[in-house]
């Protein structure tokens, strides 16, 4: 069943350059949509860590709770979650994204695996996940 059906007439879709007569969003297509853009491989905290080079440049997702946000910084945010697993410097995940949350959202965060980042400065991540999307979690 189709819910909060939304017309727009005379749609640009600028990304292909073509233009729509109409074209109807809903709760049920943009559900849709935002579950086939969100979907990868469930890893715990820990799990990447151990696996880190056999995850590099894969889509993953962790479902956690947010422990701290830096926002604004080169254009991104800076999401820590940890899942109650790993220990120590492994303790929790950093992902890079241009949603934010706050400290103490229960996030699924999915994003690509990236191994050795240097930003400079003093700003080095062995394991990062970048350009992530965020989704509430129960």
């Amino acid at each position: 069943m189709v819910e909060h059906a939304i017309p727009f007439k005379d749609y640009l879709m600028n990304i292909v350059s073509k233009s729509l007569a109409s074209l109807t969003f809903s709760t049920l297509a943009l559900s849709a949509f935002a579950a086939a853009a969100t979907a990868g491989e469930q890893v715990s905290v820990a799990d990447l860590h151990a696996n880190r080079v056999q995850l590099s440049e894969k889509q993953i997702s962790i479902t956690g709770n947010v422990i701290k946000v830096n926002n604004g910084v080169m254009r991104r945010n800076f999401i820590h979650v940890q899942d109650g697993t790993g220990a120590g410097d492994t303790d929790r995940v950093i992902f890079t994204s241009t949603q934010t949350a706050r400290v103490g959202d229960r996030v699924t965060a999915t994003g690509t695996v990236k191994l050795d980042t240097d930003f400079g400065m003093g700003y080095f991540y062995p394991t990062l996940v970048e350009q992530a999307t965020l989704n509430a979690a129960e």
